[in-house]
């Protein structure tokens, strides 16, 4: 699938001006931002990359991160 999309809002984003992150796939990359502040750019990754990431995440693999 080579489809652009338009932004995409996580469903974890909050509208209370907390966390939110926006990702669309774009050229063949998907690219990630923060929509609170678009001008600070995006962060891109290959669609291997991100199927890793969001393997990982669904794993628990970066839980730790969370951690106080």
């Amino acid at each position: 699938m080579n489809s652009e999309t338009g932004w995409i809002m996580s469903s974890r984003s909050t509208g209370n001006g907390g966390s939110c992150v926006q990702a669309r796939r774009h050229a063949g990359l998907i690219e990630v931002r923060n929509s609170k502040n678009p001008e600070a750019g995006t962060v891109r990754f290959t669609t291997a990359e991100w199927d890793s990431f969001l393997d990982g995440a669904k794993k628990g693999d970066f839980d730790q991160l969370l951690a106080d």
